[in-house]
């Protein structure tokens, strides 16, 4: 709580002094960093719509109607199904229902089409049974939204990949590890580029010249060619949590290399002020100056620079697995539905499958708004 001040000012009225006395409270810092941040129109749009993605993707079960990994080997390639309010004749419902669907192939040019079939209508549901799922330690079969599993109907929101499996659950689901493999990320690129930047700056000499060239030698390999190099060296027997893991590790090991050069400058330059020598003459270890006195005054740095480098892991995730050396099956991710849609005719006949890449998109403006908002929040005094 910032400390009251009382300002008195002086004026005259009919030739007499006047005393005003006003009172006021300062904002304390995390006030105007609050404020700051609010300024920030697309910064905080971009929270917003990162808490909610991150918010569907937790309740994933919950949201997806039907088991992101269930083939329905009738349903291949079915588009989106649309939600109606207003059927054929042009009757009302309150209630949304969707039609049911007839597979027809042409007999010339043999391409499969999905006719509707105004004959069954199927209304939706809120809380509805469907597959049994496990969320936050409860075990539950409600799904948010869906058709009643005992009348034959099929909803498919996103439609279906080539094995006739829901897209919007395996989006949801994908979400999960797209978006998870950028927290990990984050944290094992910061623990390397902190501890190597960090003894870069603070010791000098040999260490920094050998830390120095290390970084540049691997800041010189083209970063998708080494991406693939390393995802090769991956076995092709382990599991999918494994596979996960070790595009992980392959992510923070190339991405620590630019925050450590910025935490060596941070601590060449923090080194030499007077509170880090006062430290020194009193008898502080290296570690405690480190974790005590240095630390602490680049954590908003560090912060800002985390947030921005979301899109980096994300991105890279996603072009690891595009390229089929990343996340394998049964385990999906963002990246790997993308690799259905690599051919201009699957783009033609199925453009649904790139719905996973609009995902993409907005989480990476999101990550990049929000930054630059943490950025302005951390410097309050900037503008």
């Amino acid at each position: 709580m910032s400390k009251k001040e009382t300002v008195f000012q002086f004026h005259q009225d009919d030739g007499n002094i006047v005393v005003q006395e006003t009172t006021w409270q300062p904002l304390s810092q995390t006030q105007l960093m609050w404020r700051q941040f609010r300024k920030h129109r697309l910064g905080v749009i971009g929270a917003w719509v990162l808490g909610f993605i991150y918010l569907m993707v937790i309740l994933a079960p919950f949201l997806a109607p039907s088991d992101y990994m269930l083939q329905r080997r009738n349903y291949v390639n079915h588009p989106p199904t649309k939600i109606r309010f207003v059927d054929e004749e042009g009757v009302f419902s309150w209630r949304p229902f969707v039609y049911g669907t007839k597979r027809t192939r042409d007999p010339i040019t043999l391409a499969v089409s999905w006719d509707i079939d105004t004959t069954k209508k199927y209304p939706l549901y809120f809380l509805v049974r469907g597959n049994p799922y496990k969320l936050l330690g409860m075990n539950s079969d409600l799904h948010l939204l869906g058709v009643d599993q005992d009348s034959g109907g099929q909803f498919f929101l996103f439609g279906t990949d080539r094995f006739g499996r829901d897209l919007f659950a395996r989006t949801l689901y994908g979400g999960r590890v797209t978006l998870s493999v950028g927290v990990f990320g984050i944290v094992v690129s910061f623990f390397i580029g902190i501890f190597m930047g960090g003894i870069s700056g603070y010791y000098g000499g040999v260490v920094d010249n050998l830390i120095q060239r290390l970084i540049e030698l691997l800041r010189s390999f083209p970063r998708i060619p080494l991406w693939l190099a390393l995802s090769m060296i991956l076995p092709p027997t382990w599991s999918s949590v494994k596979v996960y893991f070790g595009v992980v590790t392959i992510l923070a090991f190339l991405d620590w290399t630019g925050l450590a050069r910025v935490v060596r400058g941070q601590f060449l330059h923090l080194r030499s002020k007077e509170f880090v020598e006062g430290a020194l003459a009193l008898g502080v270890s290296d570690s405690g100056i480190i974790f005590r006195h240095i630390l602490p005054n680049i954590m908003s740095y560090l912060i800002v620079t985390a947030t921005l480098s979301f899109p980096g892991m994300i991105i890279g995730e996603s072009s690891i697995s595009f390229l089929g050396l990343g996340i394998k099956e049964p385990m999906t991710s963002w990246g790997l539905l993308l690799k259905d849609a690599q051919s201009m005719d699957v783009l033609l006949m199925q453009p649904w499958l790139m719905i996973p890449g609009i995902f993409i998109i907005v989480s990476v403006l999101a990550f990049n708004f929000m930054g630059d908002a943490l950025r302005d929040a951390f410097d309050p005094y900037s503008n």
